[in-house]
């Protein structure tokens, strides 16, 4: 029943205000999770998580408003049978996610944005730049993957490493066996990334102040709280998706050749990349162009929150 009195009536409707406007926007002929922040006149920025089976929850909980902030108009979103945008359906495949993409473009009526892609969106982001580079401003790589063979090479060799300075048997007697293995294989990719894990390759030993602070508010914050990873989301990739071990540096390399600004920010402490690895792509998209951040690893946007936002808002800031 609606309240009678005047002032019940303007508490009513402040109430389905504040409902409407705290809630996510949601694209509903797809049924994405979406949500965007900042000043829609601003410049878009439109973030890109990882996976498969990721989410955008983590940066929409501690990022995401500190860059609008900075003057952007960031969008984040989930895509189909990933995260929060739940679809039994859902193929998980890379057609699919382009087609996400063009869909959260025309969900929020953008004809040109800003991507930024975090580890596997790095693989969708360089690929729907190709297709549609009239749709992209730039392409922000935040500890993305561009070869996904050369940063297993990269995981295999460190933790070989490991065990060969710890005589542990057992486990260089398995990466014996992963050696021999079919490499675009998911029991390959499941076991690489097993041992990357178990040696701590994702998180940094002692992180920064800011970070702790961040990290630690994973414990309270209903958005991570309540997030519901999808187990089988990189299983239905394997099965949907043919390309399971792809380099999209040919993509960049026409891109950058193309004149589309391309930055790169990774941290000195993620396991899935070596120094090779960086300095190749700094060949292509210039030294200039990419930051290699120290005591930082995988989640880059928060082992060195201020680093990352003070990067975005000089490079992205110069193409608006």
């Amino acid at each position: 029943m609606f309240p009678k009195s005047p002032s019940g009536i303007s508490a009513f409707i402040r109430l389905i205000v504040i409902f409407i406007f705290a809630f996510p926007t949601v694209s509903l002929s797809q049924a994405l999770y979406s949500r965007s922040f900042g000043d829609k006149k601003a410049h878009p920025v439109i973030f890109l998580h990882g996976g498969p089976g990721g989410s955008s929850v983590f940066f929409e909980a501690t990022t995401a408003q500190l860059l609008a902030d900075r003057g952007f108009y960031v969008i984040i979103y989930d895509r189909r049978g990933e995260g929060r945008s739940a679809d039994g359906n859902a193929e998980m495949n890379f057609d699919e996610a382009f087609d996400d993409l063009r869909g959260i473009y025309k969900h929020y009526n953008l004809k040109k944005a800003s991507l930024l892609a975090f580890s596997f969106g790095g693989l969708v982001a360089a690929q729907f730049a190709q297709k549609h580079p009239d749709m992209v401003k730039s392409l922000t790589l935040c500890s993305a993957l561009v070869s996904q063979q050369k940063s297993y090479d990269t995981i295999l060799r460190a933790v070989g490493a490991i065990y060969e300075n710890k005589k542990d048997s057992s486990n260089l007697n398995e990466l014996a066996s992963i050696a021999k293995m079919d490499t675009n294989s998911l029991a390959y990719r499941t076991l690489v990334f097993k041992h990357a894990s178990a040696n701590g390759f994702f998180n940094l030993k002692e992180p920064n102040d800011r970070a702790k602070a961040i990290y630690e508010t994973y414990k309270t914050n209903p958005l991570i709280t309540g997030y519901v990873k999808n187990e089988r989301a990189v299983s239905t990739f394997w099965e949907h998706e043919p390309r399971h071990n792809i380099d999209v540096t040919p993509q960049l390399e026409y891109l950058h050749q193309k004149g589309l600004p391309i930055f790169a920010l990774y941290g000195k402490q993620d396991g899935l990349y070596s120094t090779d690895q960086i300095s190749e792509l700094s060949n292509i998209i210039g030294d200039n162009h990419i930051k290699y951040l120290d005591n930082c690893s995988h989640t880059l946007f928060i082992d060195q929150q201020e680093a990352f936002l003070n990067a975005i808002s000089s490079w992205v800031g110069s193409v608006r």
